[in-house]
């Protein structure tokens, strides 16, 4: 009876040791992503949480998911220190980074590659009604709300500013993310607010249920102007309906969002990743309409950094 007791309890130890060996090696086998993205209120966030969605479901060995950050200055920063594995940003940005201009001019990022451009990020900058603000001009004195530190919006929104003769100095500036901005503005806090997003974007939704606003429309020589200024902004139509109360089309200026990777990441991994974001879309558009720009036909315009090579080989094969 002891021998058969002994027995038992050796054939448990040997079951539950052969399942934490298991256990540990598909541990080892995981390969664990962290997505940075942007502010719960933007475009971003969604798009991100999507990704991770298509992945941990159809990439094995695969355990991903989104992080809220201060968006693209944030994720640079996060890749170039290998915080993050993944990351969307703008594709200005990413071309600062990589070839050390601008905020990056002490810290050049070498470690970012490219997988994929996303969709256009469409520059807004919504004033209340009330406040009497017809031109970018008209923001001098004005309280108004540039973004997020670290994101790219408050880079567009310092650019924008001093191509029409303003400065920070000019303006009660406001480094507010896309939701506090919502907030203030309903709140008549603010006046204005600048947001670089995909439309539509939540923040604008949720002030516009609630009150009159309008987006600052640019004429066709103030697109040409700052696409002479600035490459990567080119004009765009945010179509009249898109947000309650607009009832015109606005002309502004766009740019391009781009989910980047380290370097580091295997080829096989960055295939996978490739692969599943284009061969699922439905998921990514079901989590925002923005994702309907996520094509092959459209995926490398405006690619502003280095492919890593496991995306370079999805394209390859799908040519």
């Amino acid at each position: 009876m002891l021998k058969k007791k002994n027995s038992l309890v050796i054939l448990t130890a040997v079951i539950v040791f052969s399942l934490l060996i298991s256990g540990m090696a598909a541990a080892q086998d995981t390969t664990f992503l962290s997505i940075a993205t942007g502010g719960t209120s933007g475009t971003y966030y969604p798009i991100g949480g999507a990704i991770a969605k298509v992945l941990n479901e159809n990439v094995e060995n695969i355990n991903a998911s989104a992080q809220s950050t201060g968006a693209s200055v944030t994720n640079t920063r996060l890749i170039y220190n290998q915080q993050v594995e993944l990351a969307i940003l703008q594709n200005d940005i990413a071309s600062y980074a990589v070839n050390g201009q601008n905020q990056f001019a002490d810290s050049q990022v070498n470690n970012m590659r490219g997988i994929a451009v996303l969709y256009p990020e469409v520059i807004q900058i919504i004033v209340r009604d009330e406040s009497g603000i017809d031109s970018i001009k008209d923001l001098k004195g004005k309280s108004v709300a540039v973004g997020a530190p670290g994101s790219g919006a408050e880079a567009n929104a310092s650019q924008i500013l001093k191509h029409f003769g303003l400065t920070y100095e000019d303006i009660e500036e406001d480094y507010l993310s896309f939701g506090e901005a919502a907030s203030r503005l309903k709140n008549r806090q603010i006046d204005a607010a600048f947001l670089t997003a995909g439309i539509p974007t939540a923040a604008v939704m949720d002030v516009a249920a609630t009150q009159d606003i309008s987006l600052l429309n640019f004429s066709d020589s103030d697109i040409e102007s700052l696409n002479e200024a600035y490459p990567y902004l080119t004009g765009v139509t945010v179509p009249a309906g898109t947000y309650n109360g607009l009832e015109k089309d606005v002309q502004t200026v766009a740019l391009k969002a781009i989910l980047v990777a380290d370097a580091a990441l295997s080829e096989d991994v960055v295939y996978n990743i490739t692969k599943a974001i284009f061969e699922n879309r439905d998921t990514l558009i079901a989590a925002h309409d923005r994702a309907k720009d996520i094509k092959l036909e459209s995926a490398l315009d405006g690619m502003t950094v280095k492919l890593h090579p496991g995306a370079q080989k999805y394209y390859d094969e799908v040519k």
